[in-house]
């Protein structure tokens, strides 16, 4: 009994120094808080459009308003009316009105986007505005304590807070960004704003979250703000964002083929295809060739590196460490620019590997056509589905016959329905879009 007493006192004398350990975010919000702003975007000829029942239950709004707002969120770097959002809160707008944590309300213009990073600059017309401290994001470890202010669903400056949960996140059909993940709670509306470490500096911007109900199930996505400057400041210089360009079809290499090469470990990005008349092709890269180190930079995975090839400039010349044939080599070429007709360093999803069957296993198969699974990466959402080995015969009803007939993941909310032929067996399988922008309309 004494033993089970001391127990309890010690653990409740220790409680309050456990408590006092972590961190108090109160005055990190009244520093940061007026830099950042509400935004909405009124989009005309919405006569008629209902509105949503608690609107007009506890804010008296009549039933037909003449435009519908969306919102989201951004933050003012500059005193002169610079503003930071995404690109896909403002997308649709035919205006855009900020509101900062005052009150004070401007009507906003927009200076530059870049659709390929969801990235937005606005301007309004005022002075000695409220800014925030820009941050370094290449600084931040996982674990680290981060915050987040927004306006989920319209409530103006709400503030969640959690950790990095990781670094370097390629998502599907967003190569060009290495997102910052945490467990910050995220959800429509909060989509542009800030993502503030300890210090009070902008780390990232709030762009995306990982759902399958629509609502933070714990995984949301940032920006970093690093990437963000980069192209602030492209768009701030001369309006367009250049991108470098290699010409190379990518995938991660996994243990075997690392054994199977002569590799220490699994590392690198593995060349699937070389695009004809690519940068990629004039410098002497060959399908099979795994690039490990790109500019001084280590390639760890494949999706490491399109944002690098991405985040230089068209023109210069690069230094590529492959390991071919049992040796590493060294390569220098020039790298071309990407524009919108073509793929950049990855010319497909890394994180699903396909390849066209072969005659020979169709006919063994008994099989007419088909792509085959080579690789799916465990925390993809193709891991739920898919395994290596799988033939994709078709995808909502189209013959998959080459890889051009391959659609890639479907949008948010939108499904795609795959035949599957697995160890003999005919499977049907339905593939839903997993990844939500932080952009809501009212009531949504």
């Amino acid at each position: 009994m004494r033993v089970l007493l001391s127990f309890v006192l010690a653990a409740m004398v220790a409680a309050p120094a456990c408590a006092r350990s972590l961190p108090d975010f109160t005055g990190l919000v009244e520093q940061v808080a007026p830099g950042v702003v509400n935004i909405q975007s009124m989009t005309e000829g919405h006569e008629g459009a209902e509105q949503p029942d608690f609107l007009k239950r506890f804010f008296g709004m009549p039933h037909d308003l003449p435009s519908r707002p969306s919102t989201g969120s951004g933050f003012i770097v500059s005193p002169d009316g610079v503003i930071l959002t995404n690109w896909h809160v403002v997308a649709q707008a035919e205006r855009i009105r900020v509101r900062l944590s005052d009150r004070r309300e401007f009507q906003a213009s927009l200076l530059g986007k870049d659709e390929r990073s969801d990235l937005a600059v606005l301007k309004v017309e005022g002075e000695q505005l409220p800014v925030v401290k820009i941050g370094r994001s290449q600084n931040l470890k996982v674990g680290e304590w981060v915050l987040a202010i927004g306006s989920p669903f319209g409530f103006e400056h709400s503030v969640t807070a959690g950790i990095v949960s990781a670094l370097g996140r390629s998502l599907p059909n967003e190569n060009y960004v290495p997102f910052i993940q945490t467990d910050v709670a995220i959800n429509p509306g909060n989509s542009g704003g800030p993502l503030f470490n300890l210090e009070g500096e902008v780390v990232g911007i709030n762009a995306q979250i990982y759902t399958r109900s629509g609502g933070f199930m714990g995984v949301s996505f940032a920006i970093p703000i690093d990437t963000a400057m980069q192209v602030v400041a492209q768009l701030q210089d001369g309006g367009t964002v250049h991108r470098g360009w290699l010409g190379v079809v990518i995938e991660d290499v996994d243990a075997n083929l690392a054994s199977e090469v002569g590799l220490e470990r699994p590392a690198g990005a593995r060349v699937r295809d070389v695009l004809d008349g690519s940068p990629a092709d004039a410098g002497g890269l060959k399908v099979g060739d795994i690039i490990l180190d790109f500019n001084g930079t280590p390639v760890e995975r494949s999706n490491a590196l399109p944002p690098l090839v991405g985040g230089t400039r068209p023109g210069d010349e690069v230094r590529l460490k492959v390991w071919r044939e049992g040796e590493a080599h060294t390569l220098l070429l020039a790298l071309g620019e990407l524009d919108a007709g073509r793929e950049g360093a990855a010319g497909m999803d890394s994180s699903l590997s396909l390849s066209e069957v072969p005659e020979a296993q169709l006919e063994q198969s008994g099989l007419s056509w088909g792509l085959r699974v080579d690789g799916v990466q465990p925390d993809s959402p193709w891991a739920m589905h898919l395994q290596p080995g799988d033939i994709l015969l078709l995808a909502n009803g189209q013959p998959l016959k080459r890889m051009d007939d391959w659609p890639g993941l479907p949008a948010h909310g939108e499904r795609l329905r795959l035949r599957i032929w697995r160890q003999g067996q005919l499977l049907w399988d339905a593939v839903r879009g997993p990844l939500s922008p932080g952009r809501t309309e009212p009531g949504e």
